[in-house]
């Protein structure tokens, strides 16, 4: 039979085993994934006027810096309407390949074919749970007081430049806080008719208080591109 003292050093001897088989499993676990996909928490405040595609970029760009991801370059999931000598640039064209995750780590979407559904539809995991600000923190939906789903896109549902004027697309390439409209998506998801993240409706105007009567603030989803 084994003595006291036997007993006691096999129980310190487990209980070290068992906790060095716990360190080394964490040790196996993959870690989190680093922040590459945010909606900004806040807008620029001059309505859809952003100074156009790089000065969508530079407000991704700032956010991110503040929150600690500026080593990556980061842009602004828009498009532009081709007018005259200005081409059509397609903002699934401009993001990168993916993967993207929010600020939590969780997936957002693995590639842009699963991004917007080009091959099977509601691959992606923009919801409002899900598609988080650059702090972690929720984005207002419908609800929420006040409700700020509109997201600026100026894409169709594949995330492509949309046909027509720039001043009812883009808001004149994203130029314009007065007359003219804009193509925006909704991160909240709420089915039907509201069930695109990038293309729902049409903004009633572009200033600052016309987005926000039409139910948003101007934000802007930011995905980085490396």
């Amino acid at each position: 039979m084994r003595t006291n003292l036997e007993l006691s050093i096999a129980i310190v001897l487990s209980a070290i085993l068992m906790t060095l088989a716990v360190v080394s499993v964490q040790g196996q676990q993959a870690p989190a994934q680093p922040m590459s996909f945010f909606i900004t928490s806040v807008g620029l405040g001059n309505g859809a006027n952003l100074g156009g595609l790089t000065g969508g970029d530079k407000h991704c760009q700032t956010l991110a810096q503040a929150a600690g991801a500026g080593n990556r370059t980061w842009r602004a999931y828009l498009s532009q309407t081709q007018a005259g000598d200005v081409p059509a640039v397609n903002a699934r064209d401009r993001i990168g390949p993916g993967p993207w995750y929010n600020t939590k780590g969780q997936l957002i979407a693995a590639n842009v074919a699963d991004l917007h559904g080009d091959v099977q539809r509601d691959r992606n995991n923009i919801r409002k749970p899900t598609a988080l600000d650059e702090k972690g923190g929720t984005v207002n939906g419908v609800g929420d007081t006040p409700n700020a789903h509109d997201i600026l896109t100026g894409s169709d549902s594949t995330g492509r430049a949309l046909i027509g004027r720039p001043d009812v697309t883009t808001c004149t390439n994203w130029t314009s806080n007065a007359a003219g409209n804009a193509m925006l998506g909704h991160h909240d998801r709420l089915g039907g008719p509201n069930a695109s993240w990038n293309a729902v409706h049409m903004s009633n105007g572009c200033s600052q208080p016309n987005l926000v009567a039409t139910g948003g603030a101007g934000l802007l989803y930011c995905f980085a591109a490396n």
